[in-house]
């Protein structure tokens, strides 16, 4: 199973903190990882995203289907998205659109095996993939950290 933890791109300052939308900079971030997203995942990738404001709107610029999932919400913890998930049993690549600090800790507890607050900067993806190996041994591994600001849109490409 692979498992994308996406954080949110950037927000506007407010209350209620649900309610915070994309500012300028995160609609910018949030075009740029969709854009490589799109280019990465399979077509059968999940996609759940929290009721928030800023993920849906995130999400919304990979132009797919998604669900909203009131387990992935800010105050989440990583057990409740670990199990939306369905980790690490899913047959499919699930991409998570979500929150620290719970993003953080979920990839903490997975490559590390600690408990510990590990900081996903907003608008970067943590690709986290899982492999049996034999009977008892699982192993989760880091495939990808991936920036927006290092994705060089499309039309720039070109020159």
């Amino acid at each position: 199973m692979d498992l994308i933890l996406w954080r949110h791109a950037e927000a506007r300052q407010g209350l209620p903190d649900e309610a915070r939308a994309l500012n300028a900079k995160g609609r910018k971030q949030a075009s740029r990882m969709a854009s490589w997203l799109n280019a990465n995942l399979p077509e059968n990738c999940r996609i759940l995203v929290s009721p928030a404001t800023r993920t849906v709107q995130t999400a919304e610029a990979l132009g797919r289907k998604f669900r909203l999932h009131p387990d992935l919400s800010p105050d989440s913890t990583p057990e409740a998205i670990l199990a939306a998930a369905n980790w690490p049993k899913s047959r499919e690549t699930v991409l998570i659109v979500g929150h620290q600090p719970a993003l953080g800790q979920i990839a903490a507890m997975l490559i590390a095996g600690l408990q510990q607050d590990w900081r996903i900067r907003r608008g970067n993806i943590w690709w986290i993939a899982h492999r049996e190996r034999g009977e008892s041994v699982d192993s989760a591994y880091l495939r990808a950290v991936i920036a927006p600001e290092f994705i060089v849109p499309v039309e720039q490409k070109r020159g």
